[in-house]
C-alpha cells in the first residue's frame, strides 16, 4: 500500500490509476495479483486502437471508445447491487463488466490513457463523470449509463439527482480531479460499502489507511473506536478514543466520546 499512500498524500504522482486501483482491491482481494488486470486493460486498448484511423478526430474516438466498450464488451453500472464492495474493485468490473460510477470511468480513463487522449476524471457529488477534452471537442460521458454524452448542465442535473442536493450551476464542480482525489474518493466509497454490509473487520482495514494518509483525522480515530468497541477489541478502541480526544479536545461530541472511554476503561478494568 504504500505507493497507493504516497499518490493520495501527494508525494508521487506516478503510481498509475490502475495500479493504484488494483492496490486498493486487496483489501477484498487478499494477495490479488495486478498485472492480469493491466493486461486487460492493455488488451482493450489494443484493440480499440485497431479500430481507430490514424487521423481520428475527438468525436470519432468517443463514438468508437462507447462502441466498443459499451455496446460490444457491455461495460454497465451495477444497480441491482450498486453497495457491494466488489463494485469498488477494479479486478472485479473488467471481469464481470459491472461497477458504480468512479470504477467505470477508471476503466475508460485507463484505456484512453494507454492511446494518448485527453481524458479527465469529474467528480461531481453523488456521480463521476469522465471528460473529453482535446482543445477542439469537449464532452462529458456517463459511463455508469452506457457511455450518455452530456452537457455541463445536464451534468449538473445528475449530481443533483444523485446526490439530493441543491447544486448551483456552478462550473467549478466540472473541473478534473487528480488521480489521488480519485483514489481516496474510492477509499471512502468502499468504506461506506463494507459498513453497509456490516462487514466491521473489513472497515476498520479501510480506516486504518485512511488514517495512514492523514493522522491527524480526529473523526477517523473516533469512528475506527467505535467499530473496535463493537468488535470486542477494546484496548484498540480505548486508544482510538484518547487519540480523539487528544486532537479534538473542543469536539461537540466529547462528553459522549468520554462516557464511551470511561466504559471501555471499566470493561478492561473488569479483565485484571
Amino acid at each position: 500500500m504504500n505507493r497507493l499512500l504516497e499518490l493520495v498524500s501527494g508525494h508521487d504522482a506516478s503510481f498509475p490509476l490502475d495500479r493504484a486501483a488494483l492496490e486498493l482491491a486487496t483489501i477484498e482481494f487478499p494477495g490479488l495479483t495486478a498485472e492480469p488486470f493491466v493486461a486487460m486493460l492493455d488488451s482493450h486498448a489494443e484493440e480499440l486502437s485497431r479500430r481507430l484511423g490514424s487521423s481520428s478526430t475527438g468525436a470519432e474516438y468517443v463514438q468508437r471508445a462507447n462502441q466498443y466498450l459499451f455496446e460490444e464488451l457491455g461495460f454497465t453500472g451495477n444497480e441491482q447491487d450498486y453497495y457491494s464492495p466488489r463494485n469498488s474493485c477494479l479486478n472485479e468490473v473488467l471481469t464481470t463488466r459491472t461497477g458504480i460510477p468512479i470504477t467505470l470511468s477508471i476503466v475508460y480513463m485507463e484505456i484512453g490513457r494507454r492511446l494518448g487522449k485527453p481524458i479527465y476524471g469529474i467528480g461531481l457529488p453523488g456521480h463521476f463523470l469522465v471528460r473529453y477534452d482535446d482543445g477542439f471537442y469537449c464532452t462529458y460521458i456517463d459511463p455508469f449509463n452506457g457511455g450518455k454524452l452530456l452537457g455541463p448542465g445536464q451534468c449538473i442535473a445528475v449530481a443533483r439527482k444523485a446526490s439530493g442536493l441543491e447544486l448551483k450551476a456552478d462550473p467549478r464542480l466540472l473541473d478534473p480531479i487528480d488521480k489521488g482525489q480519485i483514489v481516496l474518493r474510492m477509499i471512502h466509497n468502499l468504506r461506506r460499502a463494507y459498513l453497509a454490509r456490516g462487514s466491521v473487520n473489513k472497515a476498520i482495514e479501510v480506516m486504518d489507511l485512511l488514517i495512514r494518509i492523514n493522522p491527524r483525522a480526529a473523526d477517523e480515530y473516533r469512528n475506527r473506536g467505535m467499530l473496535h468497541a463493537q468488535g470486542q477489541n477494546m484496548t484498540a478502541a480505548r486508544d482510538d478514543f484518547e487519540r480523539y480526544l487528544q486532537l479534538a479536545p473542543n469536539a461537540e461530541d466529547k462528553q459522549q466520546v468520554q462516557e464511551q472511554l470511561q466504559s471501555v476503561r471499566r470493561w478492561l478494568a473488569s479483565l485484571n
